[in-house]
């Protein structure tokens, strides 16, 4: 019989508490033992904040780190749960999935109790830390080899009153963008967990892959905003500097608006996040390297739009992803 989850403190204890949530060991590897903070206030919200899902991301378990040194000092009322790496054998092998089962953790919830080590991790989470908050908050980061727009990225919910609760919490964040992507690979996705279960998810995308004091002072911002417009912390919320502007922008993205590589070779962008593009202009150049006749080829917009994301200078594959476009969300 497999040994359960199970936390070494106690959530409900008053005040400030710090353990771990174990999740137990499987055929693939021993028991991880997962780092948790918890501050209880009493009444009032209660919010689960994570980092880490995916290994390569690491501007949230830096954050989530942050946000324990100062909120047994700043948090008002409510509950408070954060792990700041949720999957630790990612983090540690800087790699999107779990190294040992090769999965994406984001892919797997609600997660098994005799799977793999990234179903057992997403089980623990599910079934311990979930039933004690309303509001979940992933940290992530779009990844090391894109540039995007800090924001917060909402998936559309059927649920019309879940899907307003959502835009309007994600927008008190005051971040660059708020971000509605419609998404076809959400089969598993932690978010879609937490929907089913009729609470509120919001899931940061904190701007790429460089971790730079100047980027964690705005991603900290944005997430004290937050906190303050879910009445856990007190203070007035402000928009955060980005590209010297102070302000956001609600937009939305659709399939049709990723551009996708021609062929392989180096992508070589021509366009930087929050830049406004019409119909025909640059947003790329893709150079064959195969050949020294073969033509560079301009990756065009489609349509007027804004640059949410951009592929850093790198090699890609043919059909892969090298820049997500966005649109000013129609009401």
């Amino acid at each position: 019989m497999n040994e359960a989850p199970h936390l070494t403190f106690d959530l409900d204890s008053p005040g400030v508490s710090t353990g771990h949530l174990v999740v137990p060991k499987g055929a693939d590897c021993d028991s991880l033992s997962l780092p948790v903070f918890s501050c209880n206030r009493g009444e009032g919200p209660a919010l689960l904040i994570t980092g880490g899902n995916h290994g390569n991301e690491l501007q949230g378990p830096v954050l989530a780190r942050r946000l324990v040194e100062w909120l047994p000092e700043a948090q008002r009322c409510g509950r408070i749960i954060i792990v700041p790496e949720i999957n630790p054998l990612a983090v540690q092998a800087w790699t999107r999935n779990t190294p040992i089962d090769g999965k994406n953790l984001n892919r797997v919830f609600p997660g098994r109790s005799d799977g793999s080590v990234s179903e057992r991790i997403a089980d623990a989470i599910s079934r311990l830390l979930l039933p004690m908050v309303d509001t979940v908050l992933d940290l992530h980061s779009f990844g090391p080899t894109w540039d995007c727009a800090p924001s917060i990225i909402s998936h559309p919910i059927a649920d019309i009153d879940q899907m307003t609760k959502t835009v309007s919490i994600s927008k008190a964040f005051k971040l660059p963008v708020t971000l509605l992507w419609e998404h076809n690979e959400t089969d598993g996705m932690f978010d879609t967990c937490v929907h089913r279960q009729g609470k509120t998810f919001i899931c940061t995308e904190f701007g790429g892959g460089v971790v730079s004091a100047e980027a964690l002072t705005l991603y900290e911002a944005g997430v004290r905003n937050g906190l303050i417009a879910l009445g856990l912390v007190a203070g007035k919320a402000e928009y955060p500097t980005f590209r010297q502007q102070k302000s956001g922008q609600t937009l939305e993205t659709t399939a049709s608006d990723q551009l996708k590589s021609p062929s392989p070779g180096i992508f070589e962008p021509r366009c930087s996040v929050m830049d406004e593009v019409k119909q025909g202009d640059v947003v790329g150049v893709l150079h064959p390297m195969g050949s020294l006749s073969a033509a560079s080829i301009d990756i065009r917009a489609q349509s007027k739009s804004i640059v949410f994301a951009i592929r850093s200078a790198m090699y890609v594959q043919s059909d892969e992803e090298v820049a997500i476009l966005a649109r000013p969300l129609a009401h």
